[in-house]
């Protein structure tokens, strides 16, 4: 899978938005030819001609795998799909501001965003990925353990040194230097720090009565920096930095790594089948809005900082055109898309979610009448 994923030719730090905005205009060549559809199937014409352009913003933790989709699904059907991968906070904005036909987070939207919407907003879970703790440290490869207190001392500040004795007494044997860490983490509204931040929340009071859970919050410590690529490309060029980012720029990086020590006590590496056991271990927890978080899951195989990435879209469509066109694009995503998954370290849909979500796609509107035929 790993060889599968680097002979993508995914460059993701160089895929960083100058001033913001990464328009998917040449995205990597993953299998020889998109999937044959799925026995579920694209829907149908019908009635409304599909748009043959749509605008999305957001995250830039599934910007990897998006961009393969993307390209795919204009191979297949010459829509082009113009993604802009400016951060979940932004893509958030941009489509409550509907200046996109749909946006992208990995953070579900708040309660309060849902209300300052101009209409009902749905929850379209698209993969599953994990947010791997990125450090470079000179001497010391991919493979240091960490445990949830030592990774929220860091980031509370708490923790300075890699020489620490909590980081030695997770490491024994490894030889830590005697030098002072460089936290580095996002410095926009992100879906990714979303995660992060809900999963340091679940694992020490401290952290969740100072700082919480958000896509942006007042970190007591760091340097901060724009994007998934942005951060990647800080702790590469920053000698004994500490991060967190998306897997698959981690991998894609060659960027060096550590285990989490999960609920069950186990030190376990971000891998696609410890994301697909956190997401099994919660998945009773998806209420019907699919809003949920995975982080903290319980299982022995777990790995404790994953979540879903979700496009977000209007129940009720404004254009019927583009409606068509987005309900489509979903429909495919969620069956044919899932294939690239896995060479691209995501973890695709549960079938159970499957389900959950054509019913979510089912229910877009124009003008009252189904999108889907």
């Amino acid at each position: 899978m790993l060889a599968a994923f680097l002979s993508a030719g995914l460059v993701i730090v160089a895929a960083a938005c100058s001033g913001g905005a990464s328009p998917v205009t040449s995205p990597a060549t993953g299998p020889a030819s998109a999937p044959a559809t799925g026995a579920a199937g694209a829907a149908p014409a019908g009635a409304i001609t599909p748009a043959k352009n749509l605008t999305g913003a957001g995250a830039t933790f599934p910007y990897p795998i998006y961009s393969k989709w993307f390209d795919a699904y204009n191979k297949k059907t010459d829509v082009q799909v113009n993604y802009q991968s400016v951060g979940s906070g932004a893509g958030i904005q941009q489509l409550i501001q509907k200046t996109v036909d749909f946006g992208a987070s990995d953070a579900p939207m708040t309660g309060e965003q849902l209300k300052s919407a101009p209409g009902e907003i749905l929850h379209i879970p698209t993969v599953m990925g994990a947010v791997a703790i990125t450090y470079n440290l000179p001497g010391v490869s991919t493979g240091l353990k960490f445990s949830p207190d030592v990774i929220a001392g860091i980031f509370l500040g708490n923790i300075t040194r890699w020489n620490d004795p909590k980081i030695a007494a997770d490491n024994p044997g490894v030889n830590l230097p005697d030098m002072a860490i460089t936290v580095v983490h996002r410095s926009e509204g992100s879906g990714t720090t979303n995660i992060f931040t809900d999963y340091l929340s679940s694992v020490s009071p401290e952290w969740k009565s100072k700082v919480g859970t958000s896509t942006s919050v007042n970190w007591p410590v760091g340097i901060g920096a724009k994007g998934n690529e942005g951060v990647a490309g800080q702790v590469r060029q920053t000698p004994r930095a500490f991060g967190y980012v998306e897997l698959a720029y981690a991998v894609q990086n060659k960027m060096s790594y550590g285990l989490v020590k999960n609920q069950a006590g186990q030190f376990v590496e971000p891998t696609l089948d410890s994301t697909v056991a956190a997401a099994a271990a919660s998945a009773s927890k998806m209420p019907d809005d699919l809003r949920v978080s995975i982080v903290n899951a319980p299982g022995e195989n777990s790995y404790p900082i994953a979540g879903y990435t979700y496009i977000l879209v209007y129940k009720d469509q404004a254009d019927g055109s583009k409606g068509k066109a987005l309900v489509d694009l979903l429909w495919w995503g969620v069956h044919d898309g899932e294939a690239y998954a896995k060479d691209l370290l995501y973890a695709p849909l549960p079938s159970n979610v499957v389900t959950k979500v054509e019913a979510k796609i089912k229910s877009i509107t124009f003008q009252g009448k189904p999108l889907y035929q």
